[in-house]
């Protein structure tokens, strides 16, 4: 009789395994001089008309008041991209909020290109005059969903063996570093910080363009 143990080991694990949906990443930005982030709602109101995104794009709020907040938020159908400041860390944040079919790596290089893609947009605003650009180095990828991803260790390692698949792709080989967000009151989710630097260019090449039958 054949040895099952293996298939059964493996069908047991996919069984267990965590769906990450809700991913949110930030990419931190270089801050030069200070940034007006109500110069960002004209920039966002013209990407609803425009409907530049794979996303629907709905409405724009501001909460460019609130210290260390959400800062300027472009509202979407199936995801949210913001100018964000929480933790003092101003960076592109893409939220994901509706459901996604797929792997969860293919969810994870959706949302880490869609992110990209808008900062892009952004550094090429003339508006801005290249006062707004990725900083090289550093990221943040947390699941916005407390109840498939709850802060705990089972959740931590199934989101490392994930990312490191993204990042292997993400980075070409070059080295990374993790910090983790250790206290349970807050979401599932890591820092992540390169070897070397990186353009948004760059990781838009490595990541590569999203699968023909994808769609929102």
């Amino acid at each position: 009789m054949a040895d099952d143990s293996g298939f059964l080991l493996s069908q047991m694990m996919e069984e267990l395994s965590v769906e990450f949906q809700h991913i949110n990443v930030k990419l931190l930005l270089h801050e030069p001089e200070p940034v007006d982030l109500e110069a960002i709602v004209p920039i966002f109101h013209s990407w609803i008309q425009d409907q530049v995104s794979e996303d629907l794009l709905l409405d724009v709020a501001s909460y460019g008041h609130v210290k260390a907040g959400p800062g300027v938020v472009l509202i979407g159908h199936e995801a949210d991209y913001s100018l964000d400041h929480t933790d003092d860390r101003l960076g592109l944040r893409y939220n994901r909020k509706a459901v996604l079919e797929g792997t969860n790596q293919e969810r994870f290089e959706r949302a880490m290109r869609q992110a990209l893609l808008a900062l892009e947009r952004l550094e090429h605003e003339p508006a801005l005059q290249g006062k707004l650009r990725f900083n090289g180095r550093d990221i943040e990828i947390f699941i916005n969903d407390r109840l498939i991803a709850p802060n705990c260790s089972d959740s931590l390692n199934q989101l490392e063996q994930e990312l490191r698949k993204l990042l292997a792709k993400l980075l070409a080989g070059q080295s990374y570093s993790f910090a983790y967000e250790s206290d349970p009151r807050r979401l599932l989710g890591v820092r992540i910080q390169f070897g070397r630097d990186f353009t948004t260019v760059d990781l838009i090449k490595n990541i590569g363009p999203a699968p023909v039958e994808q769609v929102s």
